[in-house]
């Protein structure tokens, strides 16, 4: 779906539900990470940047106590008090929109009634952040209707903490951060210690970014996410017990986690050793962005993937061969796995010249290996999260 049809279909369906018009229409984009998986919560650099997918928001004030939710696309609708002590519910959907109020009312402010409406053409499930478009958006529209004056970064933090209160997810702030601050035709190399970031050109040139979604859905708070941070954590403590020098990851040098191969045992020693390569190889592809040396960032690509499937675990046989036979392909720069993992979809490199023959002949080995008809997202580099004017 193009944005000014998402823009109009969701302007529709408020007046549907609440027979009047919106006072306000919001965009917050998914992302993508170009390099840099697993190490926002690790206090590293990563490379993400908004895509052209878009969760839309069609709002309005009103005079009552009420918080009205529709989500057009699941045709539920969800009310509560705005004035009421917040708690998560049954419906998930909610929960990201209640955190980020929480959040707010946390702050000394008064969330004052309204209507909104919800629909989105960003995939649910494939590893570009649904979740962080819904709690940046909603938060983004809330501070706006209500001149809250909250900045871009407290949004972003709210958002993140909203997952982790009420959505049960222990993320990182990159994907919130990406919402929020993406621009057009830039990537963000993001210090995920002091939230620093610096704006890259990521103009591709001959070549495209592409999405291979491997359909095989996770959800991050089930599945082994929040086993890789607890290992991580643990790996990290038993290195600075023994270096001084070590504040967190971005200190940790591969010959140290070397040293203590055995006192980390085998399991954390290999997620401790992915972590320091990956933290190393966002600068590099960050350089070759901006260097336009895009066979070196396809490299770089393909290192992520064999960290993230052998050192992190968090691949899969989908993912794995979707990768594999990606980079067979001619006009193919470079594959990986993006996202959480587990799941979801390959970020593929691939010449413009050669992207629709690569794309037909993965569909089609990835049906007669799977029996699953594999989605193909385009993604343009994007706008973060705004107000839209007619």
């Amino acid at each position: 779906m193009d944005t000014t049809k998402l823009i109009n279909s969701t302007k529709d369906a408020f007046k549907k539900q609440f027979n009047e018009a919106p006072e306000g229409i919001f965009l917050s984009p998914g992302r993508i990470n170009v390099i840099g998986e697993h190490v926002d919560y690790n206090n590293g650099f990563v490379l993400p940047a908004a895509i052209d997918k878009y969760i839309c928001f069609a709002i309005k004030k009103t005079k009552t106590e009420l918080g009205e939710f529709y989500a057009i696309d699941y045709n539920e609708t969800f009310n509560v008090n705005v004035n009421d002590e917040l708690k998560p519910v049954e419906q998930r959907w909610v929960n990201y929109m209640l955190g980020v109020m929480d959040e707010m009312k946390k702050k000394g402010k008064k969330i004052g009634g309204f209507k909104v409406a919800m629909s989105s053409d960003i995939p649910i499930g494939a590893g570009v952040s649904s979740s962080a478009a819904l709690e940046c958006g909603f938060g983004f529209a809330i501070n706006t209707i209500f001149e809250f004056g909250f900045s871009k970064k407290d949004l972003a933090l709210m958002g993140q903490t909203s997952e982790h209160n009420f959505a049960g997810v222990k993320c990182g702030i990159m994907d919130e951060f990406t919402s929020i601050f993406g621009k057009k035709d830039k990537v963000i190399k993001l210090d995920c210690n002091t939230l620093e970031y610096t704006y890259y050109d990521a103009e591709l040139k001959d070549n495209c970014f592409v999405l291979f979604d491997s359909c095989v859905k996770h959800t991050l708070a089930t599945s082994g996410y929040n086993d890789r941070r607890n290992e991580v954590d643990k790996g990290i403590s038993i290195l600075k017990a023994k270096f001084s020098e070590v504040k967190n990851f971005r200190d940790v040098t591969l010959d140290m986690v070397e040293k203590l191969k055995a006192e980390l045992g085998e399991v954390i020693y290999k997620r401790c050793r992915f972590v320091v390569e990956e933290i190393g190889r966002v600068e590099k592809a960050a350089l070759a962005l901006q260097n336009q040396d895009f066979t070196k960032l396809g490299e770089l690509l393909v290192e992520t993937h064999r960290g993230l499937s052998k050192d992190y675990e968090v691949s899969c046989k989908e993912l794995d061969f979707l990768v594999e036979e990606t980079l067979k392909e001619k006009g193919v720069l470079g594959a990986r796995l993006m996202g959480g993992g587990f799941g979801g979809c390959s970020i593929n490199l691939i010449k413009k010249s050669d992207a629709e023959n690569v794309i037909a002949s993965i569909k089609k080995k990835y049906k007669e290996t799977f029996g699953i008809d594999m989605k193909v997202y385009p993604v343009n580099i994007s706008e973060g999260t705004h107000q839209y004017n007619e």
